[in-house]
């Protein structure tokens, strides 16, 4: 149990190191005097770099195992950390969290590949809600967490709690992890092999609907956590650190989700999950849409909806990524990679295009959430996936 704990620790860095700080965008869109798009692209980039060293790391991990890879990663983390607290430009600043997001890579990919060597698809699925269950905490007390660090010493402060986060983890990685790859792949850093087994993964047809429905719904929420900050505080003018409450309530959802999922999830089945949590987000997101199309723009009309929408998201996220790393144990590492590339790119694609449509208003976060929801909803009714009781109608 110590392990899985420490492994949702470095599997939920990456929200970490987004949520801490999205209080403080605003402030550091005046300081340097950058517009909010691109002041964004702290968040989008990290998570485009965030997403290619997974694939990276993936397969170190399935050639050489977890435990040093691991650490070698968030060292480069704690590192980048101290050169985003120091940035005197926004291009430093944005530069220093790629550099950030290289290192924390690291912590998904491998922790998750940790979880498939321990466990069979459905204990992993049942691990995977629950580890996510715990990483809902991150969500909900970072954005309060920074937004008190921040009104008290500063937005550079955010980035120096991060980077003694980051060298914590190095230390209990170190002494606190076994190794758990007993099947290493001296192949899997061949160019030629790993071509192979990518070509594997996206030609088989469950792996890609996986993928695609978590990417999409990934998606939703990440719009949502680009332009929470804008909206919530630049449009409706709430403080920082109650920012942080509203964030935190909607984290809380994904926490609900991940809950039921982990309780009930292997009674009724992995793709029943799925298939139940993108229909309550898809209705939220499409509710929240028109009530902000319709000017109703309050924080509850923006809350209210998301919270569903995140439980849908905990239904969701950790039946996707176990049924699409439960088929390939001989290489759970490039799979986890693959999945998680995939997921952050596209959610980070997303964000910036929501981001170009910034107008001053809710309505193109709103809409780039429901779009996702619905999205994620019609990729799995289209898709009919089987599970022990039948076909999905």
């Amino acid at each position: 149990m110590r392990v899985e704990f420490l492994l949702t620790a470095v599997v939920g860095l990456g929200a970490l190191s987004i949520d801490m700080f999205l209080p403080s965008l605003p402030t550091i869109s005046i300081v340097f005097a950058a517009p909010p798009a691109t002041v964004q692209l702290t968040v989008t980039l990290f998570l485009i770099a965030f997403a290619a060293s997974q694939l990276v790391y993936g397969p170190l991990s399935d050639r050489f195992g977890r435990r040093w890879v691991l650490v070698g990663g968030l060292s480069l983390y704690a590192l980048a950390g101290l050169v985003c607290a120091t940035a005197p430009t926004i291009g430093v600043l944005i530069g220093a969290r790629m550099l950030q997001a290289l290192g924390g890579g690291a912590g998904p990919v491998v922790g998750r590949a940790v979880v498939r060597d321990l466990y069979d698809r459905e204990r992993a699925a049942r691990v995977f809600s629950y580890m996510a269950m715990a990483q809902a905490l991150n969500p909900m007390l970072a954005p309060i967490v920074g937004g008190y660090v921040h009104e008290a010493f500063g937005w550079r402060a955010v980035f120096f709690v991060l980077a003694g986060l980051g060298a914590l983890f190095v230390a209990l990685m170190a002494v606190g992890v076994r190794e758990t790859n007993v099947r290493r792949d001296p192949t899997a850093l061949h160019p030629q092999q790993m071509g192979r087994n990518v070509i594997t993964l996206l030609t088989d047809r469950s792996y890609v609907g996986y993928v695609l429905v978590n990417a999409l719904m990934f998606g939703g929420q990440f719009a949502f956590i680009s332009g929470s900050a804008f909206v919530l505080i630049g449009v409706l003018g709430v403080s920082p650190s109650v920012f942080g409450f509203c964030f935190g309530t909607v984290a809380l959802g994904i926490m609900t989700g991940t809950f039921l999922s982990g309780r009930f999830g292997g009674r009724i089945g992995l793709d029943r999950t799925i298939l139940c949590g993108t229909s309550l987000s898809a209705t939220a997101g499409l509710i929240l849409a028109v009530l902000s199309w319709s000017g109703v723009l309050t924080v509850a009309a923006v809350i209210g909806p998301m919270y569903f929408f995140a439980v849908g998201l905990g239904l969701t996220l950790p039946n996707g990524m176990a049924g699409a790393v439960g088929p390939f144990p001989q290489m759970a590492g490039l799979a986890a990679a693959v999945a998680g590339f995939f997921q952050m790119t596209g959610s980070a694609l997303y964000s910036v295009a929501v981001g170009r449509f910034y107008d001053g208003t809710a309505r193109p976060m709103t809409t780039a959430i429901a779009l996702a929801g619905v999205s994620a909803l019609l990729c799995v009714r289209l898709l009919r996936w089987r599970d022990s009781s039948g076909v999905l109608a």
